[in-house]
């Protein structure tokens, strides 16, 4: 999850993602912010993510991203 955190916080270290729920659905995060964040998720842990997986109830957290993130290594 740390790592997760790193990139996220390098994304943007304006944003509280500890405790915010609604990334996606309130605008924080934009589209540039998503492919960046996708691209970082691919690298850092080594999974392949379609056009399929990217719902915005998988991005709206910190936590719904790490347990996405986890979905996909299994």
């Amino acid at each position: 999850m740390e790592q997760l955190m790193e990139l996220l916080r390098e994304l943007r270290p304006d944003v509280d993602f500890e405790t915010e729920t609604a990334l996606i659905d309130d605008g924080i995060l934009g589209s540039f912010d998503i492919t960046s964040l996708v691209n970082g998720i691919m690298d850092e842990f080594d999974v392949e993510l379609n056009m399929a997986d990217l719902e915005p109830e998988n991005f709206n957290s910190a936590e719904a991203i790490w347990e996405f993130i986890q979905s996909l290594k299994d």
